[in-house]
């Protein structure tokens, strides 16, 4: 077998971003249970928890409850709406700081990103330096925390991340990652979600050690092709790059109404609410979108997205609420009472335009 070259990475995690970024603007928020998500309208509320606070969690609350859940474990938590200007514009903030530890630099989502750092760092005690740097600067120049972990590839970093937060710095051996990941549950692997785990726990399998044990034609019998990643990953050898990836494929904002909606102007209005909120985000991220479209969802999850592409990308919010009142029109006959409604934007790249008129970028 060929030698793989040696990286070292490091994955930087945002502790408990959105939550962070709100007590940092507001410093009464410190130390109580904070929950991002929808109102919980006294435990009657629909939508669910965005992110909650450490002190949160401790009461049982989780990201993707739903809010009435929530309220009911945690009544006295402060409850905010969330604000993803605020969210996009720390993230941009702290992703520049990261880009200058960097040899290369990935961002992966809004809250974290991996680095690889090789030419400043060829072994453990050198690259937890520079990871005990990152995060000075992440906490003196922008009031946030995170965690970071340590690794000679991308999944290994990211699985020791999590391993002590908040605030956490773990370092994975480069000469034994499988030895580190054997004792860990299958579900620390990136990919590996709750039916996954279920399905390895029927075979008698929830550690990384007992995959470890599998010869490799048994994970490609049950996993396809991903069962040949799997195995890179759990006996340390994944070598996949950091590479750039800064700019999302596509941006939405959704709301879930409290009561299923009748009056289709109520449903309109929403909808144009939510193509300002979502175009903050467009703006605050220095991006320009092509495709604008619509998600409505009816009484009984009956779903439906529409799209409609413009003739070149904008960062103009004129032609995405044309778009948006053009695509409603499909559905307003039909009578029925509207659960969701949803805004999105895609085809994004950053932006290099001006405002233009909204007759240069919809086509008829």
């Amino acid at each position: 077998m060929m030698q793989l070259e040696r990286r070292t990475i490091l994955h930087v995690d945002l502790d408990a971003f959105y939550v962070s970024a709100e007590v940092r603007e507001r410093p009464e928020l410190k130390g109580i249970p904070v929950v991002v998500g929808a109102d919980p309208e006294g435990g009657q509320g629909r939508g669910v928890v965005i992110a909650c606070s450490y002190e949160a969690r401790k009461f049982g609350l989780r990201s993707g409850m739903p809010i009435s859940q929530a309220f009911r474990l945690c009544p006295q938590a402060k409850y905010i709406p969330p604000d993803w200007g605020l969210y996009e514009r720390a993230s941009e903030e702290v992703m520049k700081t990261l880009r200058g530890f960097a040899d290369r630099f990935e961002k992966g989502s809004i809250d974290e990103a991996y680095l690889d750092i090789t030419s400043r760092a060829a072994d453990e005690r050198s690259a937890a330096g520079v990871a005990a740097e990152v995060k000075r600067a992440v906490r003196e120049q922008h009031g946030l925390t995170c965690s970071i972990g340590v690794g000679p590839n991308k999944s290994s970093a990211k699985i020791a991340s999590d391993r002590n937060k908040p605030d956490g710095l773990t370092v994975v051996p480069f000469g034994d990652v499988a030895g580190f990941l054997a004792p860990l549950p299958v579900g620390v692997v990136p990919g590996i979600g709750r039916k996954t785990q279920d399905f390895l726990s029927e075979k008698g399998i929830t550690t990384i050690r007992q995959l470890q044990e599998l010869e490799g034609k048994q994970l490609l019998s049950w996993f396809g092709k991903n069962g040949v990643w799997l195995w890179g990953v759990i006996h340390g050898e994944e070598n996949v790059e950091v590479k750039q990836q800064e700019i999302p494929k596509s941006l939405s904002v959704e709301r879930t109404f409290k009561d299923d909606v009748k009056d289709f102007r109520e449903v309109r209005k929403e909808a144009a609410d939510g193509a300002a909120e979502l175009m903050r985000r467009v703006k605050s991220g220095g991006y320009s979108y092509r495709v604008a479209g619509i998600k409505i969802r009816f009484r009984g999850f009956e779903t439906h997205t529409r799209e409609k592409t413009l003739v070149s990308h904008t960062d103009d919010e004129r032609p995405l609420a044309e778009a948006v009142e053009k695509l409603l029109d499909e559905f307003e006959t039909r009578k029925e009472p509207v659960r969701l409604i949803g805004i999105r934007v895609a085809d994004i790249q950053r932006s290099t335009s001006g405002p233009s008129r909204l007759d240069d970028w919809i086509r008829g």
